[in-house]
């Protein structure tokens, strides 16, 4: 009966035996995959190729930096679709005839698409309708300028020509130059790496405010960057003469009243309403501005921490250059700092742009009526003198309404801001209309002026007298012919262009 002792103990001891050989083959694995993620970090910062100043190929600066070079890559993809944005091709103008009306006189009346993702931006620059079909010198609609956000081979040209020089000239003179989206050169120093502005706009705009933005924090250009584009900005052609001198309006404050303020100063207007005839301020994309006048940006949030956050692969955690929106990853965007679940905060997101949106269809309305039955009143014999008023209150409340939606992202960004705005607007509006009313009044039209027909994209555009039909024809043509030039004469100048490699 003594004798099951030793059974027992030998199963002890081979059961030791088998623990210690699993834990010696588990720690091995821990240190070949520390050593192995050493050894990627190591291959991953070892520059393969030398970057010379201002270079615009984003392929180039990928061999350097192969695993955000992929994640960049992903801008290709156009599958996001939430609620209201998200990357997928987007008719604006389908989705929301009214802002035809809006910008009658104006070439985003044309063509406006959601945008896509940063490497489709000479693609989708060429193919608006809002850059005409210049040929053989003629049909041209932009200057220069508007090549400014769209490529890293504008740092480039800056240099080369000098900035004044480079705000001079027509949008097609050098469309043969500018062929790499937007990417790593816009953003990196070539020689350290670091965050750097490469367009003066930004600069000269905070100096102007007493302000050295190149000495700013990491944190800090971590959202610069991005505002050197996803700004209000406006063209002066009265600094330089021949030139259309990118400015941001920003020498009274960022706030939608203060940029109104120094517009105004200014005597600025984008254009003249084809309708109301009404002196018309279009916001481009004040993304930043909004930005900070929401809870977000006044805690230091910064642009790159939701829309490029950190990822980890193997031994290195660097930065996804997807520049993305946050609801694509919201387990790396949001809930690093909310503990909310992904449904609640996407839920969240979309409650605040449904409250929005409904305003901006609400506001939309008023502001067509208001441009409808101003031109009903000059159609009567309305005089200057009558409109004046009316025209600045057009003025005011579609300036509100461009500047709420016109960041895309404002709905998140500011939601209490952006409401506030449109609130304003739709009381400037209201107003506007009362006093159009006792014009109309006075020349004896005392009906409604009936609201146009503008439930498709088409029938708004016909009302508003645009000839779609050869302007798509026109644009197809400059496709078929220009753009290929462009390409081809790019390719040969790049052929040129050496690569030194380690």
């Amino acid at each position: 009966m003594t004798e099951q002792k030793p059974i027992k103990s030998n199963k002890l001891y081979w059961g030791i035996f088998i623990v210690a050989i699993v834990g010696f083959f588990l720690l091995g694995l821990l240190a070949s995959s520390i050593t192995q993620r050493k050894a990627e970090k190591e291959f991953v910062y070892k520059p393969v190729v030398q970057l010379s100043d201002n270079e615009p190929r984003n392929e180039v600066w990928g061999e350097n930096f192969p695993k955000e070079f992929e994640t960049y890559k992903k801008t290709l993809d156009t599958n996001l679709r939430t609620k209201f944005n998200g990357n997928v091709l987007r008719d604006a103008l389908e989705e929301d005839p009214r802002m035809v009306v809006l910008w009658a006189g104006y070439a985003f009346s044309r063509d406006y698409n959601q945008p896509r993702g940063h490497a489709y931006a000479i693609k989708d620059m060429r193919r608006t309708l809002r850059t005409a079909a210049p040929m053989n010198g003629e049909g041209e609609l932009q200057p220069t300028t508007c090549w400014t956000c769209k490529s890293p081979d504008v740092p480039r040209l800056m240099a080369e020509k000098g900035v004044e020089n480079f705000y001079k000239g027509k949008w097609s003179s050098i469309g043969h130059e500018i062929v790499n989206p937007i990417g790593c050169g816009d953003c990196h120093d070539p020689k350290t790496m670091n965050l750097k502005i490469t367009r003066p706009v930004l600069i000269e705009a905070f100096e102007r405010q007493g302000k050295d933005i190149t000495q700013s924090t990491h944190q800090e250009m971590r959202s610069l960057v991005c505002a050197q584009c996803h700004v209000e900005y406006y063209f002066d052609k009265k600094k330089i003469e021949g030139a259309a001198y990118l400015t941001l309006p920003w020498d009274k404050g960022m706030t939608v009243e203060k940029m109104e303020e120094y517009y105004d100063e200014h005597e600025f207007s984008d254009y003249t309403h084809k309708l109301s005839r009404a002196p018309i301020l279009k916001a481009q994309h004040p993304g930043y501005e909004v930005h900070m006048l929401g809870i977000h940006g006044q805690r230091g949030v910064a642009c790159a921490d939701c829309h490029m956050p950190y990822i980890s692969e193997g031994g290195q955690k660097f930065t996804s250059h997807q520049q993305v929106s946050p609801l694509e990853y919201i387990d790396k965007t949001c809930q690093v700092c909310h503990r909310e679940s992904e449904e609640t905060l996407r839920n969240n997101v979309y409650d605040r742009q449904d409250k929005i949106f409904e305003n901006k269809i609400k506001l939309e309305d008023i502001l067509v009526r208001l441009h409808t039955e101003a031109k009903k009143a000059w159609d009567l014999g309305a005089t200057e003198a009558e409109m004046k008023e009316i025209l600045q209150g057009i003025r005011k409340a579609q300036w509100r309404w461009d500047f709420a939606v016109a960041s895309h992202g404002a709905a998140f960004h500011a939601p209490i801001e952006v409401l506030r705005i449109m609130a304003n607007a739709i009381e400037i509006g209201n107003e506007a209309r009362v006093k159009l009313a006792r014009v109309l009044a006075k020349y004896g039209f005392n009906q409604e002026v009936p609201y146009p027909d503008i439930s498709t994209k088409a029938k708004a555009q016909a009302f508003i007298g645009l000839d779609m039909p050869k302007l798509n024809a026109d644009k197809l043509k400059f496709l078929d012919t220009v753009v290929p030039q462009w390409i081809q004469q790019a390719k040969a100048r790049e052929s040129k262009w050496k690569i030194v490699r380690y």
